[in-house]
C-alpha cells in the first residue's frame, strides 16, 4: 500500500515506515497529518484524485528537525569586479510515515 502525498508545494510517494524529508510545522515527537492525498493505492485498486482523493489522509510522526547542507551561491560578473558569494542551509524535518487512511 502506497499513496501520494502533496506538502508545501511537493510530492512525496510514500509507504508505511518510509522517513520522508519536508517542511513542516511541528517539533520532534509530535504527530503531523497530511489530508492532500493526490493517489492511493492499496495493492490491488488504484485511485486517483481529482485534485485530491477524498476522505483519505497519511499519519505520521516527526522524528527531528534539523538544518540540510550548505548550499553556495556565488554571484559573478565579468570585468565588473563584481563577485558575491553567499550561503543558504535549508529546514527540514524527517518525518515517520505511520498509516496511510484511505476511506
Amino acid at each position: 500500500m502506497y499513496a501520494i502525498i502533496e506538502t508545501v508545494g511537493q510530492q512525496y510517494r510514500v509507504a508505511e515506515g518510509d522517513v520522508i524529508r519536508c517542511d513542516v510545522p511541528g517539533e520532534a515527537g509530535t504527530d503531523v497529518t497530511f489530508d492532500r492525498v493526490v493517489l492511493a493505492s492499496s495493492g490491488k485498486a488504484v485511485t486517483v484524485g481529482s485534485p485530491i482523493v477524498a476522505d483519505a489522509s497519511v499519519s505520521g510522526t516527526v522524528l527531528r528537525r534539523a538544518r540540510d547542507k550548505k548550499i553556495l551561491v556565488f554571484h559573478y560578473k565579468p570585468k565588473k569586479r563584481v563577485r558575491k558569494l553567499s550561503g543558504h542551509r535549508q529546514h527540514f524535518a524527517e518525518v515517520k510515515i505511520t498509516k496511510i487512511n484511505v476511506a
